[in-house]
């Protein structure tokens, strides 16, 4: 019987079995932010035992740092300035490297890697943050960890690891004209749950897969965890060893055709046996939206918000009565129309320059809706440097777009940007739970066209009508 992908990496990194569910799994990169390492360093400096492999660690200051459009940023929060004053001794300490608050290369962990080149095909890639999925779509097997793990990575370069059952998810067909990676991925997870990929390392296959970007896939392989995978992956292609290969540039003609000989193999054999499967057409995507609490509770912009007298399953009734009572909203009324005040582009989820290449596309030539407030937030320092080289920045902020620093931001409000009770955003991130971006605020996720064309009508509006109905 042939291997799956995810079983040719784990396989790979084994140390040793451990017993018939759990491996100890070798870690290729380990990657750090400000507020899950603290208490693994104090635990490692208690124990008296230093980092194992410093060369294979990595931090950045990215959850906590202010996105103000200076010069010079400073953390005024004293608790949060001790977050990042500790990682920058802890890093000093071990050698380890890290991109403080006013590095050049500073940015959100996920953005960084890649673009950095530390993410390659067949690596293992630990993080604390549940969104280190994004790496598969390198063919990397990527996923987050606690702070005690973080201590056991830093010590053994490491991890106890329980094996995943095996998802493959088939897209085939075309996205249509104001569809993208984020519109397919919502769609998937609001058809299979935010549990319905929950223990499975998911592999995606297809052709509309395979003509995604890198960044795109990248999107695809981040929400991945929000139908509870455990691991995302996409079979290294073309695409995908340009990628590396352009930010990369250490791999030359010295480990240039090894490393594309055992690139090669990190696909699923053809005899290979999944755990579950699923196949969709992506003709069948539309803008998506949400209209609750969870990523799941999401349908087509043009569609109505579910009535959840009409949901049989009584658990999923009370949860839709609950997102409606949160948000504000009532089953039956469409999606498209609902006011809004805010509007955030960023996150690890839609931050790279291809995002804000779309954002721009819409905004040029109009002014955002009176009213709204609407920030862009790179996702690195050179995403935010590209993207004033190529004007983008520009045409954002003469349509009243606020062109931030890069950062974490209101994705998660770990910061000074956050939304103020009862106010109801446009947003590019990948949660929407209660108070995700701001207590009592209300989030509606999308993607990065939708949110611009939300920002310059006032209103969640569907992309492919706006150039139509805007006046």
């Amino acid at each position: 019987m042939g291997k799956t992908l995810y079983q040719k990496l784990v396989e790979s990194h084994t140390v040793a079995q451990l017993d018939a569910q759990n491996v100890l799994l070798y870690v290729d990169l380990h990657i750090m932010n400000e507020y899950t390492s603290p208490q693994a360093f104090a635990g490692l400096r208690d124990m008296g035992r230093p980092v194992a492999v410093p060369g294979q660690q990595m931090s950045v200051v990215d959850h906590i740092i202010p996105t103000h459009p200076v010069t010079f940023r400073v953390i005024q929060d004293p608790s949060s300035a001790l977050q990042a004053t500790n990682l920058a001794k802890n890093c000093r300490e071990h050698g380890i490297v890290m991109f403080d608050t006013n590095d050049a290369l500073q940015g959100i962990e996920h953005v960084i890697a890649p673009e950095l080149g530390m993410i390659r095909p067949g690596m293992v890639v630990l993080c604390g943050d549940s969104h280190t999925t994004t790496y598969g779509a390198f063919g990397a097997l990527g996923f987050g960890i606690g702070t005690s793990e973080v201590e056991h990575v830093l010590a053994t370069q490491t991890l106890v690891y329980r094996l995943a059952q095996s998802m493959r998810i088939r897209v085939d067909g075309v996205l249509p004209a104001g569809t993208t990676a984020k519109d397919l991925i919502m769609s998937i997870i609001s058809r299979i749950g935010a549990q319905g990929a929950r223990g499975y390392a998911v592999e995606f296959h297809g052709d509309a897969i395979d003509a995604l970007s890198m960044e795109a896939r990248m999107t695809l392989c981040n929400m991945a965890v929000e139908a509870g995978a455990r691991g995302a992956l996409i079979a290294p292609d073309s695409k995908a060893i340009a990628y590396v290969l352009s930010h990369a540039p250490e791999i030359g003609a010295a480990w240039h055709d090894a490393a594309l000989a055992d690139w090669a193999q990190l696909r699923s054999d053809a005899g290979a046996r999944f755990d579950a499967e699923y196949v969709f057409d992506a003709a069948d995507v539309a803008p998506f939206v949400t209209w609750g609490t969870s990523p799941d509770q999401a349908v087509p912009v043009n569609a109505s918000i579910p009535v959840p007298a009409d949901d049989p399953d009584a658990t999923a009734r009370a949860a839709a009565e609950r997102a409606l009572h949160y948000t504000g909203l009532s089953g039956g009324m469409p999606v498209e129309g609902i006011p809004i005040q805010r509007v955030f582009i960023g996150s690890c989820t839609n931050a790279r320059i291809e995002d804000l290449r779309a954002v721009a596309a819409i905004a040029k030539g109009h002014k955002i809706a009176e009213g709204v407030r609407a920030m862009v937030v790179p996702g690195s320092g050179l995403v935010r440097r590209q993207a004033e080289q190529e004007g983008i920045a520009q045409i954002l902020m003469e349509s009243g777009f606020e062109w931030r620093q890069p950062g974490c931001s209101m994705c998660l409000a770990m910061n000074d940007d956050f939304l103020a009770p009862g106010e109801r955003c446009a947003s590019t991130t990948n949660r929407n739970f209660e108070g995700r971006q701001g207590r009592a605020g209300i989030t509606h996720l999308m993607s990065p066209a939708m949110a611009a064309a939300a920002a310059i009508t006032g209103r969640i509006t569907d992309v492919r009508k706006l150039g139509a109905n805007h006046d």
